[in-house]
């Protein structure tokens, strides 16, 4: 029996359906082999039990976020205690952050487009969306009638699925803007290890403006560790938000086994790990380019990302009737008419393809997207 997929009504749910197929293109988290050094941390972990049992879990705490945030270039990150909130993954710190400003803010002025569960956290939590087009939101100043109608500007940096940046004066003059009207920036960096053009330091421009903020970072992209992560949860000393009470209402903390490994990571990758990964993620894309290469009708809306997705654009069927003809042959990619949540059918037409995924499979997955596209 057929699964009716139009029944779907998030993408999350696409992805579930992927999980069970080798085949799965869909989901943004890293499921490639591990690399030889992080098979020797994996190796090791009898030993980073032994470590989370006998030592204080704030100490690996402390150890992990220092580890993880001067990989990305993040020195200034607030490393006191109550600024860095771990949760076990990014869309729990979204869940946290979302309840803390529906406190205080009706509005926010949300990118668009951008992955759905963010929206969908937003909404859940009782606020109004007003969708900020990429294209302004790179470009001039926002207008200042919609600053002074919302509590809360809130950018995906870099941006799932388009892999746009924002650049670090464009970041200081939101934030300046933000600051002006007294209303809180909110970052979701989660994609930020894999371009390093957003490893400038988010944290020293936060802090020389002064305006409220908060960042959500995420470990989950990055490595396949089955999903053993973290999301970390980072506000302004002054944001004047809920955030550690509604923190405690949902979590005590996150396992320090899951810290340590996040620690181990980190510094497997600032040994050559990041440049490695990067390396292999512009491979992947380049297979998938080159597969589909001459296929009428196929574009690449987002030529200079160097996120672990990659848009496909076609013309005729919808992303949808495209998944369609996939999953018969049990290859799993995303359409993307979830991602423009404001404005779903500018979607229709594309599918987004995870790169973080051994290259065999991937390959395999897209010769059968080229043959699906070239049959009429």
């Amino acid at each position: 029996m057929t699964t009716e997929p139009q029944l779907k009504e998030n993408l999350t749910q696409w992805e579930y359906l992927a999980l069970n197929s080798e085949l799965n293109i869909a989901d943004g988290h890293a499921r490639q082999a591990l690399s030889p050094g992080q098979q020797k941390i994996v190796n090791e972990l009898p030993v980073l039990w032994a470590e989370s049992e006998q030592r204080p879990v704030q100490q690996i705490e402390s150890e992990a976020h220092q580890a993880y945030f001067t990989l990305l270039g993040q020195h200034r990150y607030p490393a006191e205690p109550g600024r860095v909130l771990s949760c076990y993954s990014s869309s729990v710190s979204m869940e946290i952050l979302a309840r803390s400003l529906s406190a205080e803010v009706d509005r926010v002025a949300l990118v668009h487009p951008t992955f759905d569960n963010i929206a969908d956290l937003l909404r859940g939590n009782g606020l109004e969306l007003v969708p900020v087009e990429e294209d302004a939101l790179h470009g001039e100043d926002l207008a200042a009638e919609l600053l002074s109608s919302v509590g809360c500007v809130f950018v995906t940096t870099p941006n799932n699925p388009t892999g746009r940046v924002l650049a670090q004066e464009r970041l200081r003059r939101l934030a300046e803007q933000c600051a002006e009207h007294g209303i809180v920036l909110a970052l979701d960096t989660s994609f930020r290890g894999f371009d390093a053009a957003a490893h400038y330091d988010h944290y020293a421009v936060l802090e020389e403006v002064g305006c409220r903020w908060v960042v959500i970072e995420d470990t989950g992209k990055l490595w396949p560790t089955l999903d053993l992560k973290a999301g970390l949860l980072v506000s302004s000393d002054h944001v004047d938000l809920p955030i550690e009470k509604i923190y405690s209402d949902i979590l005590l903390g996150v396992s320090p086994l899951i810290l340590a490994l996040i620690r181990e990571f980190s510094r497997d990758a600032a040994d050559g790990g990041l440049a490695d990964l990067h390396a292999f993620i512009r491979h992947n894309r380049s297979v998938v380019r080159r597969t589909l290469a001459g296929v009428e009708g196929v574009s690449f809306p987002d030529p200079e990302s160097r996120s672990s997705v990659e848009r496909v654009a076609f013309a005729g069927r919808t992303g949808t009737e495209v998944w369609e003809e996939l999953q018969r042959h049990r290859v799993f990619a995303l359409p993307c008419r979830q991602f423009h949540w404001a404005e779903p059918s500018d979607g229709d037409h594309m599918m987004r393809i995870a790169l973080a995924r051994s290259t065999e499979p991937l390959e395999q997955s897209v010769q059968v997207l080229r043959t699906v596209l070239e049959t009429r």
